[in-house]
């Protein structure tokens, strides 16, 4: 078969196959159209909500970077009047805080920034003596898909529990953590913390026993030190 030949058996498979296809499309049109129309839809509802989230993500940042500002604003000079941008006491700045916190996890909730706000409104709610708020809002960052929002939640929730005479419950919230530490809270600290609570409640063998143990494990580290330190204190 000549060179000429086979270019046109080709040529006529190409026009065979457009043709089909072509008939096809015609015959199904209305399907196709739907299709066209549906496919563009997604995409457009894509980018939609790919824009809807960088802004909302930039707005959240913006909130929460100005909640942290005024959480971490300086403190007036003892006697002097509180100049802008301080406050008199660490009390008054942590209720300024709050508002801007709580204001941002309610309406960021859903958000990576709604987390932390959730944490940060905890808290200080702590810290002005709010506790059945104070649980609520570590208990939603506790639930953070983050682990490492998460586990501070746990251990500030740790906190509360104790504070309220809990103390089951806080032991709950340290041997979580132990069991999948993260990088903001290690499985170290919340063995010190779970130890200095047995020392706290009079259980004395069981604090022993886990600063003996972080003593071993972690013979270098600042846990291990501790710990050392510990045992070697008053009981």
């Amino acid at each position: 078969m000549d060179t000429q030949t086979r270019h046109a058996l080709k040529g006529d498979k190409f026009a065979q196959a457009t043709k089909t296809s072509m008939t096809w499309v015609s015959g199904h049109r209305s399907g196709v159209l739907r299709y066209a129309i549906a496919a563009a839809v997604v995409v457009i509802l894509g980018v939609g909500l790919i824009i809807f989230w960088n802004v909302r993500s930039a707005s959240a940042q913006t909130a929460l970077g100005a909640a942290l500002d005024t959480y971490t604003a300086p403190l007036a000079e003892p006697g002097a009047p509180a100049q802008k941008g301080t406050y008199a006491t660490s009390l008054e700045r942590a209720k300024a805080a709050n508002q801007q916190f709580t204001a941002v996890a309610q309406q960021y909730g859903w958000l990576p920034e709604g987390a932390k706000a959730h944490y940060f409104a905890g808290v200080t709610d702590q810290e002005t003596g709010q506790t059945a708020a104070a649980e609520s809002e570590l208990k939603k960052a506790a639930d953070a898909w983050d682990g490492n929002i998460s586990n501070l939640a746990k251990l500030a929730l740790a906190s509360v529990y104790h504070q309220t005479s809990r103390d089951a419950q806080a032991i709950d919230m340290y041997n979580a953590i132990i069991a999948k530490p993260s990088e903001t809270v290690s499985a170290n600290v919340a063995q010190l913390n779970l130890a200095d609570l047995y020392a706290a409640t009079g259980k004395h063998d069981q604090a022993r026993a886990l600063w003996a143990k972080l003593k071993d494990s972690d013979k270098e580290g600042a846990a291990g030190s501790i710990a050392a330190q510990k045992l070697a204190g008053p009981q």
